[in-house]
């Protein structure tokens, strides 16, 4: 009896060998059929077998341990039709697939909460938001012209200054805090002076990932927030593109193949060009002269300087072009090559100019070698930041950067593990010089290189998926490294309910020119940390760092609890243990340059949604606090917005779906400001002897009170609606017409008030618009 079960075992053992060493790796790519772009999230299973994966952003699936021989798999993606793939799988090779798939004509909604739910069952997704082009569409476009900037404010725990402005908080983090990539290029200031549009055209947006805390070691330099957007490559079948006008803006799209692609091997050669030029200045005069004089030319009408003061418009001005060649190799490896450039201008006369702009390229790479386990992924390039502003009885203030950079990624998956470690090289050169209100110029020029190293490991047994994750990031000028764990938890208690946390260390040299302690933040510029020995608050005790850092911590859950309908909720907080910041009051020449200061951001964040077949609806509410403390003074940022409340809502109707109706709703505290406390003759004392100071009249100075940001602007609520006809003349051509209302029920949400004549300016009114698109 032994013998026989010692030689049953041994027999398993043997089979289960030989089946270990006949199997084999299959991995492929997943496109549309029409356009060749990628599918992302698909389904792909193997047949007579509990095996699958879904496909990631760029299409990309792997199946490890095939059984050699013939082997069927099926591809299914809501929205296309299934299809049925047989291949021969060798033992101990690795086989690629391309796989085309052909639409059908079921509703996009469903894709979404398909792909939502799969990633959610793989994917940690800790206090990350992933969005694509069909998102950001779906909600009501200002200007008729739907725009990341947009989206941005509709997701728990994102703060918009406002209608202008164009800075974004991301759960209690500043600008400068968030770390923005195009196509793995840096940038600096991605949402111009009118805070409704950004920098990215939607129209070629293949993702967007919000990372807003606790992200992966892949990521770092900053303290806060990560925001990554990748751009698709031109259509390789055919020439195709857009163009749209509406009172905003203008834009125009081209792609198409300059080598068609071969479907036998995915090989092909294609470009994409688009532009968008922003003429609300020249538009405005005639079409929203309401809105000029309400808003920042009403305090100014006496002023001599503006006797063409009827002609003026809202003072934006914005050009925005991007362009790209991409090279599709076989196996899946590609090459792109890109360049962009962004302007914006803002401009009252005689009160304020402020010009930025940014522009660069860069190349990125795929190699997919077919006999090796590891992809390598990677890109280097090239931005620079310009930017200047002159305002009235101040000093011109320009900050510069420029960046150099290089990034390389190796990526291993197996059936339930996945590797990633990588190297990353930025060289920043920086410069700004400005005038502070004591008459001291403020000036630095400044060079330094980060480099860092990673890894990110994932292993999923059950129902849990385990990230840890390790960085390791040196400043030069700094001589310092920065060790940084990371880790990411999730636990699948139920196919319908999951539990997430994610924590790390944090640490980044950029520091902001701007100051927290204003309303109206106009001057965004940057400069590298400090290199002088820094104290802390008032003290004699110098600080062991001169970084920047900052620790987090977020957890909470997933939950479907019936069909269609997700919710998802977390809590934060973010431990800023050290912020260095410019001394904007620096008296004498013997004062401190740099500041260093404490904060903190905690909050809890509410999302609902609910997607039927012709309906998107989603409510969202965000409960925040986020303070600094500086020389032993506590005080709420001036972006520290207690209650926020997204509503949102869209509905496709007609035979074909043609109409779109779409609703937001956005209701958000009041910020925080610094209150007036009196005026006094602002005299300079610069010439003695020629200064009358007893029957002298010298511009007023204001007198702050000492609590630091201790009142509250008012509540700021807005609702936008849009609806949207699309009208196809045949499969190619298609017109599509837009009208939207901005501010629908004309709510006057200040945007800030003019101290010394105590004016008030507003955000925008109430605007309508109509946009028109024709698209081939």
């Amino acid at each position: 009896m032994l013998m026989k079960i010692v030689i049953s075992f041994l027999t398993f053992l043997f089979f289960a060998f030989i089946s270990f060493g006949q199997t084999g790796t299959l991995r492929g790519h997943i496109y549309d059929a029409e356009s060749g772009e990628p599918i992302p999230f698909a389904s792909v299973q193997l047949l007579n077998s509990d095996a699958g994966v879904i496909s990631d952003i760029d299409g990309f699936f792997q199946l490890s341990e095939v059984p050699s021989g013939l082997q069927k798999i099926q591809v299914s993606y809501l929205g296309y039709l299934d299809t049925l793939v047989v291949m021969e799988i060798i033992s101990n090779k690795i086989k690629y697939q391309i796989i085309y798939l052909n639409r059908s004509t079921i509703e996009l909604q469903t894709v979404d909460i398909s792909a939502s739910k799969e990633r959610a069952r793989t994917e940690i997704q800790i206090g990350q938001i992933q969005l694509s082009r069909e998102n950001i569409k779906s909600l009501p476009s200002v200007g008729g012209e739907s725009d990341i900037a947009q989206y941005l404010t509709a997701l728990p725990g994102v703060v918009l200054s406002g209608d202008q402005g164009g800075q974004i908080f991301i759960r209690g983090g500043s600008p400068v805090q968030n770390r923005v990539l195009l196509d793995g290029q840096l940038i600096y200031n991605p949402f111009h002076s009118i805070g409704l549009f950004s920098v990215f055209e939607t129209e070629i947006i293949r993702s967007v990932d919000v990372l807003s805390a606790g992200f992966n070691a892949e990521h770092g330099g900053r303290i806060s927030a990560v925001m990554d957007i990748k751009t698709r490559e031109g259509n390789k079948n055919r020439i195709s593109g857009l163009a749209s006008i509406s009172p905003f803006q203008g834009k125009i799209l081209v792609e198409g193949p300059i080598k068609p692609l071969k479907k036998e091997n995915g090989t092909a050669i294609s470009f994409l060009v688009t532009g968008k030029y922003g003429w609300l200045d020249k538009t405005s005069p005639h079409l929203y002269r309401y809105a000029v004089d309400s808003n920042f030319y009403s305090f100014a009408k006496n002023d001599t300087a503006l006797s063409s003061f009827k002609e003026l418009g809202l003072p934006y001005q914005y050009q925005d072009l991007y362009g790209k060649i991409s090279f599709m190799g076989e196996n899946g490896s590609k090459v792109n090559l890109f360049g962009f450039s962004f302007t914006d201008q803002f401009k009252l006369p005689n009160i304020a100019s402020q010009k930025w702009e940014t522009f660069g390229g860069g190349m990125y790479f795929l190699l997919s070698p077919l006999q090796s386990p590891v992809r390598i992924e990677g890109n280097i390039g090239y931005s620079r930041y310009n930017l200047s502003l002159t305002e009235k009885n101040i000093g011109p203030r320009t900050s510069s950067l420029e960046s150099y950079t290089a990034r390389l990624d190796f990526m291993q998956v197996t059936k339930r593990t996945a590797l990633e470690y990588g190297l990353e090289l930025i060289s920043l050169n920086t410069g700004f010089q400005f005038e502070n209100p004591f008459n001291l110029t403020i000036s630095q020029n400044d060079f330094t290189t980060e480099m860092a190293a990673f890894v990110r490991f994932k292993y999923q047994i059950n129902k849990f998926i385990f990230q840890p994750g390790f960085r390791l990031h040196y400043y030069a000028s700094q001589g310092q490294f920065s060790p940084e764990p990371r880790l990411g938890l999730k636990y699948l208690w139920s196919d319908n309910f999951r539990l997430k946390m994610g924590a790390g260390l944090y640490s980044q040299n950029l520091i902001s020119l701007a100051n927290n302690q204003d309303v109206v933040q106009l001057f965004s510029g940057f400069l590298v940390g400090p290199e002088t020995t820094l104290y802390r608050g008032d003290s004699n005790i110098p600080v062991k760092s001169r970084l920047q850092k900052a620790n987090h911590i977020v957890a909470g859950f997933e939950w479907e609890p019936f069909k269609l309908f997700s919710v998802s909720v977390e809590g934060y907080q973010k431990t800023f243990n050290q912020l260095i910041s410019l001394n904007r009051n620096k008296r004498k020449a013997t004062d401190p340059d740099f500041l260093v200061e404490e904060g903190r951001a905690m909050g809890l964040d509410f999302a609902f949604a609910y997607k039927p077949s012709s309906f998107d609806i989603g409510l969202s509410y965000s409960l925040a606090s986020v303070y600094e403390t500086s020389n032993m003074v506590r005080f709420p940022t001036i972006f520290d917005r207690r209650h926020s409340l997204n509503f949102l809502f869209s509905y496709l109707s007609g035979k074909s779906k043609q109409w779109k109706w779409g609703a937001h709703w956005y209701v958000g505290s009041g910020f925080p400001f610094t209150q007036t406390q009196g005026f006094f003759e602002d005299n300079k004392l610069t010439d003695l002897l020629q200064t009358d100071i007893v029957r002298g009249n010298y511009p007023l100075g204001t007198l702050l009170a000492d609590e630091i940001n201790g009142g509250r602007l008012s509540y700021y609520h807005r609702l936008d609606l849009s609806i949207q006809y699309m009208h196809k003349l045949n499969k190619i051509i298609y017109i599509e017409s837009t009208f939207a209302v901005t501010n629908v029920y004309n709510r006057q949400n200040v945007f800030y008030l003019e101290r010394i004549s105590n004016q008030r300016v507003n955000q925008l009114p109430v605007i309508p618009s109509i946009n028109f698109t024709v698209g081939f």
